[in-house]
């Protein structure tokens, strides 16, 4: 069997695999729109989604945009956006404008997994690719942002890509927008960022707070369906399920005493934290 023909069986697999523990949606019905997302066709890995909308029609040139147009989109009972730090905003809406150093730790417990997952499922279908060494992102990421637009020139979201400046390979394609969940406490918009995958996606919702006199926390707890936290979505046939993933994420963004950008990402599983991510911003031209 050719290594091509074995992946195809793999990654059917894992979709019937998530068929099997996930509850059937429809994205197009207004009760599960909020899980509406971009996914590659079927052969199809990394940013060809967006290549298929480029196609379209639908994407901006790369330039100075943002992840999010404004961050007042995010506006509600626990979150405003004025009281955000200048430089974090500025961030999110000019993310182009700014350039990455990374550092990365693994938890020896998660490190073996993660370094296969990587090896044989990130790198392969150019996805969710997380570092496994601190020297693979000893020279920082690449950052690309590109704004995609509905029919009528409405912005739909963003798309970021991320690349390692050492070797050039995909680390992230992600599509960041903004979204209220059916199952929160509250109408607080919340972060949603969508990783697509072959014939489906890995979906983050991150709850948004401002902290320590204007920084940014973003957390994505893995609690009840239709809550924040993290899901799967898969294409089986023309049906579509979702699944919550075990996952929790806690981003924080933050100026630090000598004035610089800086963010704390951690990753767990579970209670425990498989991964911790720190990440020095930069203005593009600023010394």
């Amino acid at each position: 069997m050719t290594a091509r023909r074995l992946s195809s069986r793999v990654d059917l697999s894992t979709r019937l695999f998530w068929r099997t523990v996930g509850t059937e949606i429809d994205p197009g019905s207004s009760r599960d729109a909020w899980l509406q997302a971009p996914s590659n066709r079927l052969g199809g890995a990394g940013d060809s989604w967006l290549d298929d909308l480029d196609a379209a029609g639908f994407v901006d040139d790369p330039g100075a945009g943002g992840l999010l147009a404004d961050m007042a989109a995010l506006d509600g009972p626990g979150f405003v956006a004025a009281d955000l730090d200048d430089l974090v905003r500025d961030f999110y809406e000019r993310t182009s404008a700014w350039s990455m150093d990374v550092w990365s730790q693994w938890n020896p417990v998660f490190a073996p997994g993660g370094a296969f997952v990587t090896r044989f499922f990130g790198r392969r279908v150019r996805q969710l690719a997380l570092p496994t060494s601190p020297m693979s992102v000893s020279r920082g990421m690449t950052s690309t942002v590109r704004v995609v637009r509905r029919a009528d020139g409405s912005r739909r979201g963003a798309a970021w890509l991320r690349t390692l400046v050492s070797d050039g390979s995909p680390v992230y394609s992600g599509f960041y927008g903004v979204e209220t969940l059916p199952g929160a406490e509250d109408d607080q918009p919340h972060v949603k960022v969508a990783f697509p995958l072959e014939m489906g996606s890995v979906q983050v919702f991150l709850r948004p707070s401002v902290v320590d006199g204007g920084a940014l926390r973003l957390l994505s707890r893995s609690r009840e369906f239709g809550c924040e936290g993290a899901y799967i979505t898969v294409c089986s046939g023309d049906r579509w399920f979702a699944s919550r993933a075990p996952l929790r994420e806690e981003f924080l963004v933050y100026r630090d005493d000598e004035y610089t950008l800086r963010t704390d990402h951690r990753l767990s599983v579970g209670p425990l934290t498989a991964l911790r991510l720190h990440y020095k911003l930069s203005r593009v031209g600023d010394s």
